[in-house]
């Protein structure tokens, strides 16, 4: 079996960026109970590493070490600690085709890709660096004789973390960069399946001068290690990307220590094209928004919604262009799609196929035999789509899109708001009061006009109904680590009598 020494160290400019160990209170730990799991390179199957699996007392021994180290961070002048994030960002910036590199290995996207979400996780570091110069407090007109009163933001305290798979380190560094920036500590729980571009950002953030326990990377079974954070009283917020129905579980298991949380959870965003678009500009849009990262993308256009007018030209052009991509191994050239995670995610993706073809969907594409491995799963588009359909219900994280026909403004609003879920949505027309009706008619929490990127440091990214719980990003990003403290000032001898 291929392992590291061919697959990995070989590829990159510092192998000391490759860690196979959990990374706690500034030291690289084994597991205690000699337990461990295989990291496997989702194109070729390949096993690229192993991590342990850390017990009970080692997640404790984290979350003392943050404690202790807690006292002096959040003491750091904001400048200070400004300083140490600018140089971590400097050095994710100077790793950065290591850290793709690495990206690519564990998850599969195609290097270009990868590259990017460098770029978009190091620009949270260097955001939220300089937005701790920006917490301020406010001065209130006292309504009490002779007091002052007014408010100051505090670090929240110690900050748990539990990030996705598909963004392997921009979910990291636009959480714990806020972090971090308002003077907590933070554990990090990354998957186990993209475990290493976690334990590189470690490794970078060591050398940057973040000081030992206050960037902490554990590792384990997701359910237990999961289930201690949410316990853990001194752990006082938590911030989670993932799926709704681990959401809910993890809001059940923070309540007994009502911790401050911060969710972004599933999406099903639609993909609403009006009569004036030109549908060959409109399809190629609805072709980036849905297959970015292989589909497996909260923010990717689940439900593509088009006028009945140009609906069938649309659908023409849509398929000309899925034609068009290219799959294969992220590491190779010229890669539109890499594989999916795992060969689970390509049995769904087949079964969301099989039910929409059974309840009368048309299929287009997806000839799965042209599949280069086992963990790939080739485009699909499906027209006729209906609200019966699991294409139209579920975050299907896969290259399936799902192609729907509308009549008037009215329906389609009424289409795109029937789901549980509210992160994204993209309109694409020219008509401005069509814009502005749909924009503030639709249910989510992110809305893009003629435009397939729509996040950055900038930006509140964060969804409603139940596809999550406050912002990351944006000048209410570092909120979510802070808490507002007023405060009364009386004047000495001005009570009663004196």
């Amino acid at each position: 079996m291929t392992t590291l020494s061919t697959t990995l160290a070989k590829r990159l400019e510092d192998p000391r960026l490759f860690r196979q160990y959990a990374y706690v209170n500034g030291k690289w730990t084994h597991g205690e109970g000699g337990r461990e799991e295989a990291v496997i390179d989702p194109a070729t199957g390949e096993t690229i590493g192993h991590i342990p699996l850390m017990e009970a007392e080692q997640i404790t021994a984290a979350v003392d070490a943050a404690e202790v180290a807690f006292v002096q961070w959040r003491a750091l002048r904001v400048d200070e600690r400004c300083e140490r994030l600018l140089a971590w960002y400097d050095l994710i910036q100077a790793n950065r085709e290591d850290l793709a590199t690495i990206m690519t290995l564990e998850q599969g996207k195609p290097l270009p890709d990868a590259r990017g979400e460098v770029e978009y996780g190091a620009s949270f570091v260097r955001w939220f660096a300089e937005e701790s110069k920006r917490t301020y407090g406010e001065t209130i007109p006292s309504h009490i004789p002779n007091a002052s009163l007014g408010t100051i933001k505090e670090p929240v305290g110690i900050a748990a973390m539990i990030t996705p798979w598909n963004f392997p380190l921009a979910m990291i560094t636009r959480k714990a960069a806020a972090a971090l920036a308002a003077g907590c500590p933070v554990i990090v729980k990354p998957a186990n399946e993209t475990p290493y571009s976690a334990l590189a950002l470690a490794e970078l953030a060591e050398r940057a001068g973040i000081p030992a326990g206050i960037f902490n990377v554990v590792l384990g079974d997701p359910a237990e290690v999961s289930k201690i954070l949410c316990a853990e009283s001194r752990i006082r917020a938590l911030s989670f990307t993932g799926s709704t129905r681990v959401g809910r579980i993890l809001i059940e298991q923070s309540a007994h220590t009502v911790k401050r949380l911060s969710l972004e959870l599933g999406g099903n965003a639609p993909f609403i094209v009006g009569p004036d678009m030109d549908p060959k500009e409109a399809a190629f849009a609805a072709i980036d928004a849905k297959f970015q990262t292989a589909g497996q993308d909260c923010l990717a256009a689940n439900r593509i919604l088009v006028h009945e007018s140009i609906h069938d030209e649309f659908v023409e052009q849509f398929a000309e262009r899925m034609a068009a991509l290219t799959v294969g191994n992220g590491l190779q050239s010229e890669i539109d799609l890499g594989p999916l995670i795992h060969r689970q995610a390509v049995e769904k993706a087949a079964a969301i196929v099989d039910d929409a073809i059974s309840k009368g969907a048309t299929v287009m594409g997806g000839d799965q035999s042209q599949a280069p491995g086992e963990n790939f799963f080739m485009p699909v588009m499906l027209t006729g789509v209906t609200a019966k359909m699991k294409v139209w219900r579920e975050e299907n994280f896969a290259p399936v899109a799902g192609i729907t026909a509308y009549s008037t403004d009215d329906e389609v609003i009424e289409m795109a708001n029937d789901t549980e879920y509210g992160l994204a949505a993209y309109i694409y027309t020219h008509d401005i009061r069509r814009i502005w009706k749909l924009m503030r008619a639709l249910e989510y929490g992110m809305v893009s006009v003629n435009s397939v990127k729509m996040t950055g440091p900038p930006v509140p990214f964060g969804g409603v109904k139940q596809s999550g719980l406050g912002r990351e990003g944006g000048a209410t990003g570092i909120d979510e680590y802070l808490e507002t403290k007023y405060y009364c000032l009386g004047a000495l001898g001005s009570v009663s009598g004196s």
